[in-house]
């Protein structure tokens, strides 16, 4: 089972859960009680409120955010140039130990 680390920036705590192949990086930080990841819209792509800075040395091995994930995350608090939405990075065994932050302004 992969695993996804999360970093709350606000506090500075780390959860790190293992997940299922193909579930979202929002579906496991719900189900796992993560703080910060709403996710309103259940993953359709429409609110941006599953935000998260993705660690520089994941990026290359998630795909690059479609035009509308893009368009969402020039709306978000405080983005970065590793701004995704979690509810568009699938997890996988190449995923395993992928770490992600969520930004203060969520928490």
């Amino acid at each position: 089972m992969p695993a996804v680390e999360f970093v709350m920036l606000a506090s500075g705590e780390t959860l790190k859960v293992e997940t299922q192949t193909g579930l979202s990086v929002m579906e496991t930080a719900q189900a796992n009680g993560v703080p910060g990841i709403i996710g309103e819209c259940g993953g359709t792509m429409s609110c941006a409120t599953c935000h998260v800075y993705v660690n520089e040395d994941w990026l290359d091995k998630i795909p690059v955010p479609s035009s509308d994930e893009a368009d969402l995350l020039e709306a978000v608090a405080e983005p970065r140039n590793n701004s995704r939405l979690s509810c568009q990075i699938k997890m996988s065994d190449a995923l395993d130990g992928l770490t992600v932050e969520v930004p203060a302004s969520q928490i």
